[in-house]
């Protein structure tokens, strides 16, 4: 059983409540169809234990099979420089398939982004040691593909569908002390 390595912190991109007695940590790829399938299923498990969850994305960018990965999650990092990680979160994996400079470009913009501050971001690779960071992280934590979850710290080993992935989460928040969420 593999364990997060390092634990949630302040410098993770969540969504949810601090003191959410579930924290379920994704390892994700924007490029990768894996990753797109599994992305409305987070939304739903999200919808429906509500407070009770906190939701992490990690960026696991595979490198050698998604060559736009890197560049959109760090696209997505300068985006949420301007407070929009999750808007731009939502839109690559929407758009999985226009992950060119340009689409980001168009994204940013949607998104209202200051677009100068975000090309400048992009092009100097501000962002690159934060995916290099997470990337790292799930290395340490056993993780070898994408999308990869762990619940309150331990790694979720079984399938991720809709119905496995929602009982986990949900037994999760039923034996969880008040204070899980904060692993």
């Amino acid at each position: 059983m593999s364990e997060l390595t390092p634990p949630v912190s302040s410098e993770d991109h969540r969504a949810g409540p601090e003191d959410a007695p579930v924290t379920l940590v994704e390892f994700g790829d924007f490029e990768c169809p894996h990753c797109g399938r599994a992305y409305p299923i987070v939304r739903q498990i999200q919808k429906v234990l509500g407070p009770n969850l906190r939701f992490v994305f990690r960026h696991f960018p595979l490198r050698q099979v998604h060559p736009h990965a890197e560049r959109a999650a760090e696209a997505a990092e300068a985006a949420g420089a301007q407070g929009e990680f999750w808007g731009m979160h939502d839109l690559l994996f929407a758009n999985q398939a226009a992950l060119e400079d340009a689409d980001l470009l168009a994204y940013a913009s949607a998104l209202g982004l200051d677009v100068d501050q975000f090309t400048s971001e992009l092009e100097s690779g501000r962002h690159a040691e934060r995916v290099g960071r997470d990337f790292r992280s799930g290395v340490r934590s056993g993780v070898n593909g994408t999308p990869t979850f762990f619940i309150n710290g331990v790694r979720h080993d079984a399938p991720w569908d809709l119905p496995t992935l929602s009982a986990a989460v949900r037994l999760a928040a039923e034996t969880a002390s008040p204070r899980a969420g904060a692993r």
